[in-house]
Parts: structure tokens; sequence; C-alpha cells
């Protein structure tokens, strides 16, 4: 089994800052991609940003105003959300792209989601 625990949601006011946390535990080999997506009500889900050892990906939408890191050690992935906007509503799913053995595959397990709220 492998669970992905987020932290960090919540309300904050346009214009605000959250931090948003997830650690990944369980039966865990390896990980090559660790982020976010977020989905708002009648909305598809989208990537918000994401990171690997070939990079980091961001969304258009949250570019220079979001940081995503990674603590290798911990299996945790941090997204620091600086100049909050109304838009940014919605819910916040943490991913991992891992394996749970040597010479298994890689596979995508997600997170329950965290409530982030922007009051205009």
């Amino acid at each position: 089994q492998v669970y992905l625990e987020e932290s960090g949601g919540g309300l904050a006011q346009a214009g605000g800052s959250l931090r948003l946390s997830c650690a990944a535990s369980g039966n865990i080999f390896s990980i090559f991609t660790m982020g976010w997506y977020r989905q708002a009500p009648g909305k598809q889900r989208e990537l918000v940003a994401d990171i690997n050892n070939g990079g980091i990906r961001y969304g258009d939408s949250v570019k220079g105003r979001f940081t995503i890191s990674r603590d290798d050690a911990k299996n945790e992935v941090h997204l620091q959300m600086n100049s909050l906007k109304y838009e940014d509503t919605a819910v916040y799913y943490c991913t991992a792209n891992l394996r749970t053995r040597a010479l298994g595959t890689y596979d995508d397990y997600w997170g329950q989601g965290t409530q982030v709220t922007v009051s205009s």
C-alpha cells in the first residue's frame, strides 16, 4: 500500500499565501515525479506543478506565484503558494509517480485532496 497525505490547505485572502505539503509513505521503492494538480468545481483537473530529476513544470496560471520543492529523504513535496487569487480556489491533489519494487513499473498514486479557498 502507498499513502499520500496532504496538509496545509484552508482559507486565505486574495494576495495571501498558503503552503501545501504532501508526504508519501508505505511500500515505496523509488519515486520519479511528485506534484500537485487541482480541480475547481465544474472544471477539469489541471496541473499546478510537478518536479523530478529532469526539472520542474508549472501550470501557466501559477507561474511566478507558486513554488514547488521536494525532500527526497522524507518523500515529501511542498507547494508554496503566494499572491493567491480567487481563481486558485480548488481541491488540490498530491500525486506521485513511483514504483513499489525494484523491477516494477512506475505507477501514479493520488492523495485524497485538500481544499484551498481564496476569498476575494
